[in-house]
């Protein structure tokens, strides 16, 4: 799904002067300094976790390690279920409520810079794209769906999406407090756990598919399957910050149209407005012209945010308020950890729940089933 963009005239006259870069591109070096962290964040959470969950089923025998609140981010229904909670009723969530303020934290990103949780911090699309780049290796190419398959098929997020809205949509915050006080809403995270230690064949030939497709095609379960990368879509079309092309610079290469891993054609237009740009500055980081593409602001005198000023040929129009990695970083670090602090700081970042109650749920999770069964 796309948002119409503006489309620029082609001038095949004479080929213009290339203008070189002068200052060297760090985008991707940033981006995948800040996937890497997060992937060694949820690694660590996760043994913790798995620590946690063994503690209980040994009958809390040997050394029990904290709960990690942070696990919850693995949470996203849970995390929308508390916030439509928290908007009905104006009470914070006490089962989950980490699952929430993280949620909030990945909309805020994407309501100012884009998809940039989907390309700089969700393990899932940095995954994604390793084993888009092993593709690349063995067959040199992904393969590109004919564009009568892929609209079709980038339209099934937007429909998963659908349903959990509107099965969370005809809950009452009372009825969403209610039954995350229910076995299976406290311990859901343990059967998300459960998921994966306990894998049935036909989970794992489903998983198993989406990593040959995910080799196949570049970000199959991103482009087509992700609900809450669908959302982080719709949301990031208020952003203000958008890839943007100064035409007068660019010099028709294409390189950043290629580069695109969601195949947007950057190369013809002014900026970019699609749900599918998730800000990664792949474009940018191809584009050898100066000045030509930026992930910026509106058209401005601000030169950039954070960062050298840019030189720029006099036929350039004015500068604009471009966000440069550092300034990128900065934006996600502050948006995510001080959600954190203020979740913590306020006393509702953990589930307090008795030591008493994890005792008897945890060993038996798999028995916990969903109250509308």
């Amino acid at each position: 799904m796309a948002t119409p963009a503006v489309e620029l005239p082609r001038s095949t006259a004479a080929k213009k002067k290339l203008v070189r870069r002068t200052v060297r591109d760090r985008s991707q070096l940033a981006r995948h300094s800040v996937q890497l962290f997060f992937v060694l964040l949820n690694a660590w959470l996760g043994v913790q976790f798995f620590l946690w969950v063994r503690f209980f089923e040994r009958g809390g025998v040997g050394f029990e390690v904290p709960r990690p609140a942070g696990a919850e981010g693995w949470l996203p229904i849970a995390g929308l279920m508390n916030f439509k909670a928290f908007l009905t009723t104006g009470h914070f969530p006490t089962v989950h409520p980490a699952a929430m303020f993280l949620f909030m934290a990945f909309v805020a990103m994407s309501l100012l810079a884009k998809k940039a949780f989907c390309s700089w911090i969700c393990p899932v699309g940095t995954f994604s794209e390793l084993l888009a780049r092993v593709g690349k290796k063995l067959f040199r190419r992904n393969l590109r769906m004919p564009q009568w398959l892929d609209i079709p098929l980038r339209g099934f997020k937007y429909l998963l999406l659908g349903f959990f809205v509107f099965i969370i949509g005809t809950m009452s915050g009372a009825a969403i407090e209610e039954f995350m006080h229910t076995p299976y809403g406290l311990i859901a995270d343990v059967k998300m756990l459960n998921f994966f230690r306990d894998m049935s064949m036909t989970a794992a030939v489903v998983i198993a598919a989406l990593v040959v497709l995910s080799i196949l095609v570049e970000h199959f379960w991103c482009r087509y399957l992700c609900p809450y990368g669908a959302l982080m879509g719709l949301v990031s079309l208020m952003s203000p910050l958008k890839i943007r092309r100064n035409a007068s610079a660019c010099i028709d290469c294409t390189k950043c149209a290629h580069a695109c891993p969601a195949s947007l054609p950057v190369d013809k237009l002014v900026q970019i407005r699609s749900v599918e740009c998730a800000a990664c500055m792949a474009c940018i980081a191809s584009c050898p012209a100066e000045g030509a593409l930026q992930f910026s602001l509106a058209q401005g005198k601000v030169q950039t945010l954070i960062g050298p000023p840019v030189a720029r040929p006099d036929a350039l129009p004015l500068y604009r308020r471009a966000l440069t990695p550092l300034a990128m970083v900065s934006l996600l670090a502050i948006l995510f950890f001080g959600m954190i602090l203020f979740a913590r700081t306020t006393g509702h970042w953990q589930t307090r729940m008795p030591t008493e109650i994890y005792r008897q749920l945890v060993p038996n999770a798999n028995l916990a089933t969903h109250p509308g069964y």
